[in-house]
């Protein structure tokens, strides 16, 4: 018989099929062509069938992501038993530029050897297998039972990482997205966030085959406030008035251009017909089975009203009311574990949005800034948007890498040599140019620096000159030169699942390990003995965290002590230099009345041919110096970089020493029970590390939200100011609020962020030693009477942990 069918049905734990496999005389390329009705002919049983066409299904996607030009016929080139095929040679010459050109990355992740499991299928089985093991643990009330069965209900964990866009209407971000994630023309120009609100978050959707796009609108609460704030405070000079002029053009988009003589409720439901969901406060789902077709329904959802031969007979445009769009593309391998999120610019004044935008910015792992590259490193709004999010993504955040995408770089009308190689030679020369103006522009960027560490900065930051045109049809540049590819190297990277896959086997093994341990009695004397050994060394362990911990907190309270001090000195000068600048331009009341009625911050429209003001944020500027005094001890206790652990490291390096121990002859007997203990120690850390990751975010925001709140008094009793002279009476009263309470507000805020830095350590300390103490004393105190023998399922499990973890070591 055909040693690979023999090998794969082998693996797939369908030895009893051999032999009619055998007699149908199935050889590998007839078994990569086998259709459902052979398949139910050859395996007549339903779950051995479901089980072989879910494996071959598998086998067929590793082939095709092994060699992606013959995705369509996957039995076209078939490898011969013995490894060689001049058939298949010659095929793989004439595949193209694309094949010579495998990244060393996807080489790396592909099956090794006759008979290798691919990620997906080891992830499969191991789940099979925990699934029949939860099932064999006797349903009784004892602890050690009940602890198991919580951990294999948590060994599954879901990896996405986040990827935010950022680049203003042109730049080019909807045809990178495209050509990146081979959407084609799914997201034609103009037609993503060419509004400045809404956020898009672009992934695979991995529940059907359809196109769908999940719109969530504001509150009709939200919209309620927005309406009184601009029919309120809308002027007659609104033409020459940014501020008015967003008013204007979002109404207008929502009612059409006569809303300023309605008379009546524009929250009446007549106008809302067509998105119930929005009055419901539920989210609206667009289907299509067809990519062409969801971007017309989402057009009136996520753009501002345009003069394109597209949008005649539209009279409404909801995206004032909408907070985000999740679309959701099939078949998308790339966004399996990533999600591109296109962002707005910067916060706005509805809360929800400002919540989100905040939100979002603040888990992505990566940035992207899309910029034209003609006027890449001179974009001031590029520039100013990285300025704006920095704090939010950095030490506010998780990013650990940002990339600057310079876009459009297949333009040669300025190439003297107009030859094939003249023009390559020049849309080269000009990429090495653009890439290193760039750099140079991001190097003054001290603000931004200052929240990566100076070890990580150089991978931090990276330039990319990328064409879509030519990637797609390629003229003058090949593939590899327009940086298309490096990018979704990138993202493939992201996406890998090999660290989740090897974390849930590394995660099973422990489990089972002590399963079996727990089933043999015996060994009490050498269990106490270790149980005590382990004990003291986690007193030890923990002991060691703590001072750090102690160190650390210390550490913020001396500079949150300068951050103090400053800003009561300061903060009168940094008051004045917002609701009095010296160049405050026409009605600045405007302005003034705007920022207290959003909070404390102002987001300025755009005038006429103007590129949009940098937002005002009172809030951010009076917490600048306690935010600046504890930057750099934040960025060294709390890192994002991937390789570095909070603390100092010292979470990452606590350790019960069981690999050791479990090398010493002496503690055999307990062997299974250390392999456990070891697994349980590095899954708690990388969950604490989690933890630590979402809760840091809060603890570096609170010092600017406890100033708001501080500051919100002050706001609302300048809202009720109006008549003759109100913006002389707002500034004197504001001056006089903030001159009262400057030696209060500092001082809270800087208490707030240490007592939330106090709770983070306290429970961290916590849910170690008692994580931990339960492991040891249920692995080693108790003996499991009717615990069930699991060696098989052990030895499996083993196996293919030791083939992940032997990819992992060549990677």
């Amino acid at each position: 018989m055909n040693e690979f069918v023999r090998d794969k049905l082998t693996e797939w734990g369908l030895l009893e099929w051999i032999e009619t496999f055998e007699e149908e005389g199935v050889d590998e390329e007839s078994f990569y062509s086998l259709e459902d009705q052979e398949i139910a002919e050859l395996i007549p049983k339903v779950g051995p069938r479901s089980r072989f066409k879910k494996r071959l299904k598998l086998l067929k996607k590793e082939q095709n992501t092994a060699n992606p030009d013959t995705a369509d016929a996957s039995a076209q080139v078939i490898p011969s038993p013995s490894g060689t095929s001049n058939e298949g040679k010659r095929k793989s010459d004439l595949q193209g530029e694309s094949n010579q050109q495998q990244s060393q990355t996807k080489k790396k992740r592909l099956a090794k050897g006759p008979g290798a499991y691919s990620e997906e299928i080891i992830q499969a089985d191991v789940e099979n297998i925990m699934r029949c093991v939860l099932k064999k643990i006797p349903d009784q009330g004892n602890n050690l039972n009940d602890f198991l069965r919580r951990k294999i209900h948590d060994l599954k964990t879901d990896k996405r990482e986040v990827v935010g866009v950022f680049g203003q209407t042109g730049a080019g971000k909807s045809s990178l997205i495209n050509a990146v994630v081979g959407l084609k023309k799914f997201l034609p120009s103009g037609s993503v966030s060419a509004c400045t609100s809404v956020s898009i978050k672009v992934e695979a959707n991995m529940q059907n085959s359809n196109y769908e796009a999940i719109i969530e609108f504001i509150t009709k609460e939200e919209w309620r406030d927005e309406l009184w704030f601009s029919i309120n405070f809308r002027l007659e000079d609104e033409e020459d008035d940014s501020e008015y002029r967003d008013i204007d053009e979002k109404l207008s988009a929502l009612y059409g251009e006569d809303w300023k003589e309605k008379s009546d409720d524009l929250m009446d439901a007549k106008y809302f017909k067509e998105i119930p969901e929005f009055l419901l406060s539920k989210e609206k789902i667009l289907t299509t089975d067809k990519a062409k077709d969801l971007p017309e329904k989402l057009i009136r959802y996520t753009r501002t009203k345009q003069e394109n031969a597209e949008d005649e007979g539209t009279t409404r445009w909801y995206w004032p009311l909408v907070k985000c769009v999740t679309i959701k593309v099939p078949n998308a391998d790339l966004l399996k574990h990533v999600t591109l999120v296109d962002l707005p610019g910067s916060g706005d004044t509805n809360k929800s949005r400002d919540k989100i935008w905040k939100t979002v910015v603040g888990s992505c792992s990566t940035i992207w800034i899309v910029a034209d590259i003609n006027r890449a490193a001179s974009d001031k709004e590029a520039w100013d948007i990285l300025k704006d999010a920095c704090s939010y993504m950095g030490n506010g955040g998780q990013c650990n890498q940002i990339h600057f995408i310079c876009t459009k770089s297949d333009p040669h009308q300025d190439s003297e040599d107009t030859s094939r190689t003249g023009i390559h030679d020049f849309i080269l020369k000009r990429n090495r140019q653009a890439k290193k103006e760039v750099m140079k522009e991001f190097n003054q960027l001290n603000e931004v620096k200052k929240h990566f560490s100076n070890e990580s900065f150089e991978h931090s930051f990276k330039v990319f000159t990328v064409s879509s045109v030519e990637f797609l049809n390629p003229k003058h540049l090949n593939k590899e030169q327009t940086e298309i590819p490096k990018l979704q190297e990138f993202l493939q990277e992201l996406n890998d699942c090999h660290k989740e896959t090897l974390n849930y086997v590394s995660g099973a093994r422990g489990i089972l390990s002590l399963i079996q341990g727990a089933s043999h009695r015996g060994g009490s004397e050498i269990k106490k003995d270790v149980c005590t050994i382990l004990e003291e060394k986690m007193t030890d362990e923990l002991e060691k965290v703590h001072e750090q911990m102690e160190e650390t907190y210390q550490a913020f309270e001396n500079c949150l002590s300068d951050g103090v001090e400053k800003s009561e000195s300061y903060c009168e000068k940094v008051l004045e230099s917002v609701i009095n600048p010296r160049k405050p331009g026409g009605g600045f009341h405007k302005t003034l009345r705007c920022l207290v009625e959003h909070n404390g911050i102002h987001n300025a429209g755009r005038k006429k041919n103007q590129k949009k003001k940098k937002q005002i944020n009172l809030n951010m500027a009076l917490s600048s110096y306690l935010t600046e005094s504890i930057d750099e001890k934040f960025k060294e206790t709390f890192p994002n970089e991937v390789n570095c652990g909070p603390f100092n490291g010292k979470l990452n390096s606590f350790s019960l020493d069981t690999k050791t121990m479990k090398m010493n002859p002496e503690y055999k007997d307990v062997e299974l029970q250390l392999e456990f203990l070891n697994a349980e120690e590095i899954k708690m850390k990388k969950k604490l590390v989690k933890i630590i990751r979402e809760r840091k975010k809060t603890i570096y925001s609170s010092l600017m939200t406890t100033v708001e709140e501080s500051m919100q008094k002050c706001y609302d009793d300048a809202k009720e100011i109006r008549g003759a002279n109100s913006l002389r009476n707002m500034r004197e009263m504001m001056k006089k609020r903030v001159q009262d309470s400057k030696n209060i507000m500092f001082k809270h805020a800087k208490k707030v962020m240490l007592n939330q830095l106090r709770s983070l350590m306290d429970d961290i300390l916590k849910d170690l030693k008692e994580t931990m103490q339960e492991s040891i004393e249920l692995s080693l105190k108790t003996d499991g009477y009717s615990i069930p023998d699991v060696a098989e399922e052990l030895n499996m499990v083993k196996n293919h942990y030791k083939g992940l973890k032997g990819s992992a070591e060549d990677q």
